[in-house]
């Protein structure tokens, strides 16, 4: 896994770079938020849909709402970077966050940053 972060002024967004399945359940979501904020100190995280278990799609499984929890609550904002059309089931899940200024599922890398950076920071909230 290799983290590159970008920064324009005082706001940092880490992209997640790996071929892996990263996060496969809550305490892997956990840890590489506590990673990128100690490693790189950036409240935003921009991850590949690939990086994530499939459980994480299935809205039966309790997975993503368990994990975005999460991150509501330590602050971090997330963008899930991918070709999220494939899960039918959560289309109406993906607009409600996408309206929101936590949680953002989006096409492409570069769309997730520029909105990630948008968005004011933890010492600002």
């Amino acid at each position: 896994m290799n983290i590159r972060v970008d920064q324009q002024n005082d706001s940092k967004v880490a992209i997640v770079e790996s071929f892996d399945i990263l996060i496969r359940n809550v305490q892997d979501a956990l840890d590489l938020m506590a990673s990128i904020k100690f490693n790189h100190d950036s409240y935003k995280i921009v991850i590949r849909q690939s990086n994530i278990t499939e459980d994480f799609f299935e809205l039966k499984t309790r997975l993503a709402g368990d994990i975005l929890q999460k991150y509501v609550n330590y602050h971090i904002k997330l963008a899930v970077v991918g070709n999220l059309e494939v899960y039918k089931s959560l289309k109406d899940f993906i607009c409600e966050c996408n309206k929101g200024e936590q949680v953002f599922f989006l096409e492409d890398e570069q769309s997730a940053i520029q909105v990630l950076h948008s968005l004011c920071s933890l010492g600002t909230i």
